[in-house]
């Protein structure tokens, strides 16, 4: 009877060690996922970055170019 109870117990560290591996792998697994998306998180505050820089470059010229044409529209209403 004390070998049943050995085998039994012998089943279950098993099965222990299984899990334990498997949830070890599934954390690798989880961790280089939470690296992928750190990664493209930082790209994607680069480009956000740099997207609020060509709008602040394009406003600005939009206005030179309003400044402009309101200096010609102003010389065409004196001729």
């Amino acid at each position: 009877m004390s070998f049943e109870v050995f085998e039994k117990l012998e089943a279950k560290v098993q099965q222990a060690i299984d899990t334990i591996t498997l949830l070890q792998m599934e954390i690798e697994e989880l961790k280089e996922q939470n690296n992928s998306l750190r990664n493209d998180a930082q790209q994607v505050a680069g480009n956000h970055d740099a997207l609020m820089r060509e709008n602040q470059h394009l406003k600005e010229e939009q206005h030179v170019w309003q400044e402009r044409l309101r200096a010609l529209l102003g010389k065409m209403e004196e001729v």
